[in-house]
């Protein structure tokens, strides 16, 4: 039996991060991943990109990697365009106007796990299980106490479920979960444009779907996400490149000139999911285990990463001040601090998927006018630009920059 404080199952971006985040404090981590990650990244870019934010920008570099990250590739954007097709709503956002270099940074998945693995890997306070998978969880009173597939045993006492959307802890703990199709499945691929990006992300709203062109490290290479009812995104995915490429730029207006497929085309469904409880005794939830929005905002891992740097936050204090750290009811702080910030992102993806759902005129109308006022009233955009970063969702050792 190998005994640890913590033990996170998922070493995904999210479970690597806090590992990350708590090393040093005292505490035997132990990640249980199902494989070993690749540590170069291809000389093509990967399909998995998340848009992050500054709020995960300052996460990752109190954690000591975002330089690692960075020399390993990202395109930082500093303008953000969002159209409603065949109409005159429209909206940009530039960093300079509110006072910053850039807005966001769209960056590979697999560019933020190889350093948060390399990083996890360097700590001699973790133990990086993988390649491992869980077999059995007993939840005692003092202590879970885990069974791996090849045999090993473990006990700790917090498990964090950091193992995905469909994960087996949630399930383990009888957690249930609510869940909303949002009726449309992603369509994500990369492609190559005959214009350069300028370092912009693109959202084009339309009838029955969403599109977003993100700039990649190359000034002609953009990973689209094609948000489309599911019958239409199969014939997308089945169409041969040229016929998609065409169907392409038409649903873009041709805004970057020629588009050309570059990748394969993955699809998958999109699905609202959100816990009725983050922790249970001994039990924590983060990231995609604990809730999963819709791409629309490029929100998902932002929120992740918030839930483990508050996570974070809890640990070290109830560590500091020698309390049970796997007792629900010192987690229950974290637990309504996050529910509320998943709440809110569920209920506002919700809303702009309502709203620009259809092809209502009067519905059309009403978001091509709040569009435009967005657009020119003093004051807004920089309000809605500081809640994008999500500089309002920081726990205090963010903040305080301790």
């Amino acid at each position: 039996m190998h005994a640890y404080d913590i033990i996170i199952a998922g070493g995904g971006m999210v479970g690597l991060s806090l590992a990350c985040g708590l090393s040093g404090s005292g505490l035997r981590i132990a990640v249980i991943e199902h494989q070993v990650p690749n540590d170069e990244l291809p000389a093509d870019p990967t399909l998995r990109v998340s848009a992050i934010n500054a709020a995960s920008e300052r996460y990752l570099s109190r954690l000591g990697v975002w330089q690692d990250v960075v020399a390993r590739r990202v395109s930082p954007y500093a303008t953000m365009e969002v159209w409603d097709r065949d109409s005159f709503g429209r909206i940009t956002f530039r960093a300079e106007d509110s006072g910053h270099s850039h807005l966001g940074h769209i960056i590979e998945n697999a560019a933020i796990h190889g350093a948060l693995w390399q990083k996890a890997k360097a700590a001699a306070d973790v133990s990086l299980l993988a390649p491992a998978r869980l077999k059995q969880v007993a939840w005692g009173e003092n202590e879970a106490f885990i069974t791996l597939e090849d045999g090993r045993m473990l006990s700790g006492r917090l498990v964090v479920g950091a193992d995905g959307a469909d994960s087996w802890l949630r399930k383990q703990a009888d957690i249930p979960l609510t869940f909303r199709d949002y009726g449309h499945h992603a369509l994500v691929a990369t492609v190559s444009t005959d214009e350069e990006h300028g370092g912009c992300a693109r959202q084009a709203f339309h009838s029955d779907g969403i599109l977003a062109f993100l700039p990649l490290w190359k000034s002609n290479l953009c990973s689209i996400v094609w948000s489309l009812p599911p019958e239409k995104a199969r014939r997308m995915q089945e169409l041969d490149d040229e016929q998609f490429n065409h169907q392409l730029g038409i649903a873009f207006d041709n805004r970057l000139g020629r588009c050309r497929v570059v990748s394969e085309r993955r699809v998958f469904p999109l699905v609202a999911r959100y816990a009725r409880s983050f922790a249970a005794q001994r039990l924590a939830l983060v990231g995609d285990a604990a809730h999963t929005v819709h791409p629309l905002a490029g929100q998902g891992a932002n929120l992740g990463f918030m839930d483990a740097a508050c996570l974070i936050a809890e640990v070290k204090r109830l560590q500091k001040e020698g309390k049970d750290l796997g007792n629900y009811f010192y987690l229950r702080r974290y637990e309504r601090s996050r529910k509320r910030s998943a709440a809110a992102m569920l209920a506002a993806m919700q809303g702009f998927k309502t709203l620009f759902d259809g092809d209502n005129p009067a519905k059309k109308l009403l978001r091509d006018v709040g569009l435009k006022l967005a657009d020119t009233l003093p004051g807004v955009k920089p309000h809605l630009v500081h809640q994008a970063m999500g500089l309002n969702d920081l726990p205090e050792w963010l903040r305080n920059g301790e």
